[in-house]
């Protein structure tokens, strides 16, 4: 809700220092961005001090890390801060805004698919200990042996969210797939690497069956659900599959078109994903710090038990480090580690991910803090790792700025 505010080259000589304390008081309190109809509780007045984000992301752009990006640190209250830095290309003919629209590459495996389970998972529709099976029946039928086929009957949703399905990692299927059924069928028809508990293996293979698995669960296609069940309940109007041609100057493209002369531009960069249309559970998605904020915030609130769309018992079991050995995840969410992109000060509470083509989100609820960060670093090629240490740098500032922030006010 907007709040009107007294003209103060007016009023100052008419009006009590006690009521202009308290408009003070709730200018203050509105300094950040709200994000839940909930009352928030108070925090202090001035902003932290982000400044040395923004001398990390200024150096990383000159490194050619990448070059653009915009970062957004905020509370279950909302947006604390947000920027942009540098172009949508190295040409520097767009500056990046914080309205610039980026692909999320995998940040669409919590975004969009972990999501809509968590969702469906509290309106009753799945169990995170459904065997993948009672989804995908198919995937039994596609056994070629008696071992095989005992190994898919084990597979659980749990097995393929955290990545010990057993499922292969990744393969080529663009080469010969042009479709989603297609890709969806030479998924099923791949065999099993190994028994589903016995090792952690990162899976896009899984994250595309877990997609088929929320349509099917919820009666509609994934992207369907996406926008009907998460996007529009939390006012994320930017976030989105197969962007219009109309948006097309806000998106960053990403890298160089093997099959023309330009850029890979508000299609999405992930080959399997593009082939299949765009719809797959691992990648598609394409979005801004702001809409990713409210779905971060909307997580914070969750975990109070104020969210409007989560409910608290099933996002904590879902961002639950699930012990696996040789593994760092939650359900679909990955966990800091001390060396991953969480940095080093983040609670062990906190949950996040990653995008390959240079996104990422951390949500600490301990702080009740996150920090999003969205670049197109394979811009111009996916032969640029720079970014690693980037994304660690700055979530340590974020941390350090909002402790020192908060710590006076504790």
């Amino acid at each position: 809700m907007t709040r009107s505010y007294p003209n103060p080259n007016r009023t100052t000589r008419r009006v009590p220092r006690l009521i202009l304390s308290l408009a003070a008081a709730l200018l203050a309190s509105s300094c950040a961005t709200q994000t839940s109809d909930t009352t928030p509780t108070p925090l202090p007045a001035m902003r932290p001090d982000f400044s040395s984000i923004e001398t990390t992301l200024k150096a990383a752009i000159k490194d050619r890390a990448f070059p653009g990006c915009a970062v957004a640190v905020g509370t279950e209250r909302g947006i604390l801060w947000r920027d942009a830095f540098g172009y949508q290309t190295y040409e520097g003919k767009r500056p990046v805004t914080t309205d610039t629209i980026y692909d999320l590459a995998s940040l669409s495996k919590v975004t969009g698919t972990t999501a809509l389970l968590m969702k469906l998972a509290a309106d009753g529709k799945l169990h995170e200990t459904d065997p993948l099976s009672k989804f995908i029946p198919e995937f039994i039928a596609a056994a070629t042996t008696d071992e095989e086929r005992t190994r898919r009957e084990s597979v659980t949703l749990e097995h393929v969210m955290t990545h010990s399905s057993g499922l292969a990692s990744w393969k080529a299927f663009y080469k010969t797939c042009d479709t989603y059924p297609k890709l969806l069928k030479a998924i099923v028809n791949t065999p099993m690497e190994a028994a589903p508990g016995e090792r952690y293996k990162y899976s896009d293979l899984g994250f595309i069956l877990l997609g088929e698995v929320a349509a099917r669960a919820g009666g509609k296609s994934a992207p369907r659900l996406e926008q009907e069940l998460i996007f529009k309940p939390l006012g994320m109007r930017d976030t989105m599959r197969n962007p219009p041609s109309r948006m097309k100057l806000r998106i960053a493209p990403t890298e160089k078109d093997p099959a023309g002369k330009g850029f890979l531009h508000g299609v999405v960069h992930d080959e399997n994903c593009r082939f299949a249309g765009g719809v797959t559970g691992h990648a598609g998605l394409f979005s801004t710090v702001g809409d990713l904020s409210r779905y971060a915030g909307e997580l914070l609130n969750a975990r109070d038990g104020k969210g409007r769309v989560f409910t608290r018992d099933v996002v904590t079991e879902f961002t639950r480090r699930q012990g696996m050995t040789g593994s760092n995840r939650g359900q679909g969410w990955q966990k800091p580690s001390g060396e991953n992109s969480a940095g080093a000060i983040f609670s062990r509470t906190s949950f996040g991910h990653t995008g390959y083509t240079g996104t990422s989100i951390w949500i600490d609820p301990e702080r009740k803090l996150f920090v999003i960060l969205l670049t197109n670093r394979v811009h111009p090629t996916r032969k640029n790792s720079r970014i690693s240490a980037v994304r660690r740098t700055v979530a340590d500032a974020a941390a350090k700025a909002f402790d020192a922030w908060r710590a006076p006010h504790s």
